[in-house]
């Protein structure tokens, strides 16, 4: 009796502690693997925000290309949590490579991280290899076939590192907020700051945005509100093959709209990531043209074909565009938004963006070329803290293999140049 209890105590406890189920689908002959992880804790209040930086996140190993990376705000329960009550700011992922005996930093100066990064252009600020917000729920991020984001290559590491993962989350509790939009917006005033995290006194003219809703500041609540104190996690779920010849690479590229330097000086150091929309003028008012449109040009290094593309804004967003150096149109996406309260669907919020999937070998960019990027946003209201990013997957064009050179074997083997040949 004593063996059976404590054989199914064993039993009850290997299953609380089981890694969640491995799924696998036979896609085009190869397995396609999906897992599901969850981030590390995060705890809030009414009005209390949690930014965080989570390193060595669960993640899968090996040499593998991803296909997709989809996330939510779950409870402890993993009940999904509503964004009037939680609302995601962003969440980012992101590669770095870790040193793998720690010992050896101190004796021989070395870093113990080092981030590696999308392929630009914004790499210092905007480096993640995939990142969203509110639209987090409805936002396809599925890389098609025959394409993948390759990661885990074991020559990519520098020598003593090893590939890790970790994921930024950042989360405002809006539950009894007076103001929920300004507190989603980050409105300076609503959180009382005139310093940023690192004590730096903010500008007269900033008045809302990311240095105003750091981790562990307060948004006002209303007098009274009480609410418990929530454990939240983030639930994502990452799906991959196994590397083989049969992928073919893609390069990941974030444009963004305050990016504002000449194309001829890009350096990544000028994305400012957020910007302010004014409320528009009475004249515009009375002619029903409330829209904000800002617009910068940008320049991808290395041109290809455009597999994929998808914009981030919040809310007030009213779509972004890419466009060529001609003028045409690579991308287009728009926001949806909710119309109800439950998760998935909260009225008033941006809960999914549309996304661009061309036909392979449809849309290209060349070497170098100077892209618009635009981003449109409603100005009936003033908006503090918004986005613009235009985010894409580029599958270089292979290069044409040299023609092999008009070679002879008599009287001795020889070859004309390429150069003679190459018009033949």
């Amino acid at each position: 009796m004593r063996r059976a209890t404590i054989l199914v105590l064993l039993i009850a406890l290997s299953s609380v502690i089981a890694p969640l189920p491995l799924e696998a689908l036979n896609v085009r002959g190869h397995l396609l693997k999906s897992k599901t992880f969850l981030s590390p804790a995060f705890f809030l209040h009414p009005g209390s925000v949690s930014n965080k930086f989570y390193y060595d996140v669960p993640f899968p190993r090996g040499h593998l290309a991803l296909k997709s990376f989809n996330a939510e705000v779950v409870d402890e329960n993993g009940v999904p949590v509503p964004l009037h009550d939680t609302y995601l700011h962003h969440w980012v992922v992101e590669p770095y490579y870790a040193l793998k005996n720690s010992d050896s930093a101190d004796a021989q100066k070395l870093p113990k991280g080092i981030i590696a990064r999308n392929s630009g252009v914004c790499k210092k600020t905007l480096g993640q290899y995939y990142g969203l917000g509110s639209e987090t729920r409805h936002t396809a991020t599925w890389v098609p076939d025959p394409y993948g984001i390759e990661i885990g290559n074991p020559e990519k590491p520098p020598e003593g590192y090893e590939e890790k993962w970790l994921i930024n989350v950042h989360a405002i509790d809006t539950r009894g907020a007076i103001d929920k939009l300004g507190c989603t917006e980050c409105k300076c005033d609503l959180y009382n700051m005139t310093i940023d995290e690192y004590g730096r006194k903010l500008p007269k003219d900033y008045i809302g945005g990311l240095y105003c809703c750091y981790d562990e500041t307060q948004c006002k609540v209303k007098e009274g509100f009480n609410g418990e104190l929530r454990k939240l996690f983030l639930r994502y779920t990452v799906t991959w093959l196994d590397w083989s010849d049969a992928v073919v690479p893609v390069k990941i590229y974030i444009f963004d709209v305050t990016d504002t330097s000449p194309p001829d000086e890009k350096s990544g150091t000028a994305c400012k990531v957020e910007y302010q929309v004014e409320e528009c003028s009475p004249e515009n008012r009375a002619k029903n043209e409330c829209i904000d449109v800002k617009v910068t040009k940008e320049v991808i290094p290395c041109g290809g074909d455009i597999v994929f593309g998808v914009a981030h804004q919040h809310s007030g967003g009213i779509g972004a565009s890419l466009h060529g150096q001609d003028g045409r149109l690579l991308c287009a996406s728009i926001p949806s938004y909710g119309k109800g309260e439950e998760a998935g669907n909260e009225d008033n919020y941006i809960v999914g963006m549309s996304t661009c999937y061309p036909k392979p070998g449809s849309v290209k960019v060349s070497d170098g070329e100077v892209l618009t990027v635009v981003s449109n946003y409603s100005s009936d209201r003033q908006h503090t803290g918004v986005m613009g990013l235009l985010y894409i997957l580029v599958a270089e064009q292979e290069q044409p293999a040299p023609k092999p050179a008009l070679c002879f074997s008599f009287p001795v083997p020889w070859c004309l140049p390429t150069w003679l040949t190459s018009n033949l």
